[in-house]
């Protein structure tokens, strides 16, 4: 089978070239695959060069007549970074992976990059007068986290000659939309990460030995449910006075983080990495007791920073909404969202804190739960069973060689010789490039799209309401 695979690459800084770096070296012991990535880069991994052909996306038409593929792949997820695949998309219908179920960010970007901002206006008209509302204040740079209500995916949906997605949330709403179009469900697939040895990692980034761990991983953004996670901490302090909290990512300037750990009183017992390379990163997960994986609303994704807590073997709380909500009660705690939220997590905090063997059982399912159903191999295995039978062919009854290569996030890395510098809480960002590259973050864009989020900010920053001089928001109050 040859397939001809869209999809960015690292060094652009999206969830989705890391996705793909995982999956390529298994799913390329199925299939023959060529890798088509947008203009103006090379992918910085050597073991892809070295193991597939890599083509700009617009030799596509003439690769495609000389070497007949049998299926072309799309990944299409909510940032700028996928907008050349759209273009080839509109051009060569094929086959959609579909991380997230809401695109509107990326619609928004593409309206005015490409000069056409009345074909996002009229097909959120199609909504109704509230999205109508709603898409004339976006066209003003006033970003909204009612975009979730309005995902805007149904052009990609109906261009698409069959769809993949990651879970059974995303399927219905997919089935809503095109109850014809060819659908499957595919498991996200993660490398187990290897961590090193919990004494080892608190040494190395200088925490407490022997104190009670909690750790939020990923950027810090008012989507994360921080409030009413660290009130619920608070209440576990009470009984637990040595407990520390970890925030390991970047922190929102639109997060009043220092101002809230004042109100709290948390200022010594909650620490903020900021951004932590791979081998800090792994270094932090082993050294927690507890994770919270909250979020709030969603854009339907299925996360690959959650599974890689529960490959790691770590009792992790989520929010239930979207994918999420499809966890195993034994895997992970869901917590709702809403008025109760805060009560529930304290519970749940105090329980796992005083029940160590509960902790580790739950640890040990989600682990199990991983390796059952969200290898590497499993996603690859799932992925040439719906492609193949597209294209005409019979399902491989196995793999013709082994996986080409090992991913980046499956193999180990080394801790920071030194501590890592704690991140300073509260400082403010210039204005308004990079206020509104963190705003786009925080509503839409994966957190890690820190290229794509750029060039976001940089159309958006060109509005005339953004241009005006005026004070920061948190220095005007707003």
């Amino acid at each position: 089978m040859r397939i001809a695979y869209f999809s960015p690459l690292n060094p652009i800084a999206s969830g989705i070239s890391d996705y793909s770096e995982d999956l390529l070296p298994y799913l390329g012991a199925y299939a023959e695959i060529d890798l088509f990535i947008d203009k103006g880069y090379a992918p910085s991994n050597p073991d892809l060069s070295a193991h597939f052909a890599i083509h700009r996306y617009d030799r596509y038409p003439r690769l495609l007549r000389r070497r007949g593929y049998d299926v072309t792949l799309y990944h299409v997820g909510n940032s700028p970074a996928h907008d050349y695949i759209l273009h080839s998309l509109e051009r060569c219908p094929g086959v959609v992976v579909l991380h997230d179920l809401v695109l509107h960010h990326l619609m928004l970007w593409r309206a005015f990059e490409h000069g056409d901002g009345m074909a996002y206006h009229d097909a959120m008209l199609k909504y109704g007068e509230a999205a109508w509302k709603l898409a004339l204040r976006m066209m003003k740079g006033q970003m909204s986290a009612e975009a979730f209500d309005y995902p805007l995916c149904e052009a990609v949906v109906q261009q698409a000659r069959s769809l993949i997605v990651h879970s059974q949330h995303v399927a219905a709403k997919v089935r809503a939309l095109c109850p014809e179009l060819p659908l499957g469900i595919v498991p996200m697939g993660v490398p187990c990460p290897v961590l090193p040895d919990r004494r080892e990692a608190r040494r190395r980034l200088a925490l407490p030995e022997e104190s009670l761990l909690l750790a939020s991983f990923g950027h810090i953004n008012p989507y994360k449910r921080l409030e009413p996670a660290l009130r619920a901490f608070r209440r576990l302090r009470e009984s637990h006075p040595e407990a520390l909290f970890l925030l390991v990512g970047s922190v929102s300037p639109h997060l009043d983080l220092a101002g809230l750990l004042r109100r709290l009183e948390l200022e010594d017992s909650v620490r903020a990495t900021g951004y932590a390379e791979w081998g800090a990163f792994l270094g932090y997960m082993a050294a927690s007791d507890i994770c919270l994986n909250l979020r709030y609303p969603t854009a339907g994704e299925t996360s690959a920073s959650l599974l890689r807590l529960l490959a790691a073997g770590l009792p992790t709380l989520v929010s239930r909404t979207g994918a999420f909500a499809e966890l195993p009660a034994e895997v992970a705690i869901q917590v709702e969202v809403g008025e109760y939220e805060e009560q529930e997590l304290a519970a749940f905090l105090s329980y796992l804190a005083d029940q160590p063997e509960a902790r580790r059982l739950l640890g040990e399912n989600a682990r199990r739960y991983v390796a059952n159903r969200h290898t590497m191999a499993g996603a690859a295995a799932a992925y040439a069973g719906f492609l193949a039978p597209l294209a005409g062919l019979e399902p491989a009854a196995q793999t013709l060689r082994e996986p080409l290569f090992r991913p980046q996030t499956g193999r180990p890395a080394p801790l920071p010789q030194i501590p890592p510098t704690p991140a300073a809480v509260g400082a403010g960002v210039a204005f308004p490039l990079n206020l509104v590259a963190r705003a786009l973050a925080e509503i839409g864009l994966q957190e890690d799209d820190t290229l794509s989020i750029r060039a976001v900010a940089e159309v958006l920053a060109s509005l005339p309401e953004l241009q005006s001089p005026r004070p920061p928001p948190d220095a005007a109050g707003e």
